[in-house]
């Protein structure tokens, strides 16, 4: 394994470890459940918006290594985002991690990038996104809470 290998796996792992932003948020705007069955990956997402930004992500549930540091980064990633950037930061890193290069802006994002070369896992990653994705179309059309986002129909490719 190379150095740069090392480091991005290190940066996962200690995600996933230690999850940032971790816990549910009370008050919050939207709350968005995704569930990845494939891998048995849950996620509750809950954003407070104020003013057309993300001004708090948190997350709970459960999965493995990869879905959880997905979640704990994006989390960090979108805060005081407006909901337009973070649209634009989810197609940004899908296109990163269905392996069609990866953007600057993408930052610490770009751990997750050699997940592209591991195809049974790039639903693992985009779980969050996916959820994130959801709630940000739940918050427009003004529901708080919102249906059960599923991969199980989605294929690798798509997520």
């Amino acid at each position: 394994m190379g150095f740069l290998e090392q480091v991005y796996r290190d940066a996962v792992l200690e995600h996933a470890r230690s999850p940032r932003n971790r816990g549910e948020l009370d008050p919050y705007s939207v709350k968005q459940e995704g569930i990845n069955p494939s891998c048995g990956d849950e996620l509750t997402l809950y954003l407070r918006i104020r003013d057309g930004r993300v001004e708090a992500a948190r997350f709970t549930g459960h999965g493995c290594a990869i879905s959880q540091a997905s979640a704990s980064l994006m989390t960090q990633a979108v805060k005081g985002m407006t909901l337009d950037e973070a649209k634009r930061l989810i197609e940004r890193f899908k296109d990163m991690i269905h392996g069609r290069g990866v953007d600057p802006s993408l930052g610490e994002l770009a751990v997750l990038e050699g997940i592209s070369k591991l195809h049974a896992r790039v639903k693992c990653a985009t779980l969050a996104w996916v959820t994130l994705d959801a709630a940000i179309d739940a918050e427009a059309a003004g529901r708080t809470e919102t249906v059960q986002v599923s991969l199980a129909s989605e294929s690798s490719g798509s997520a």
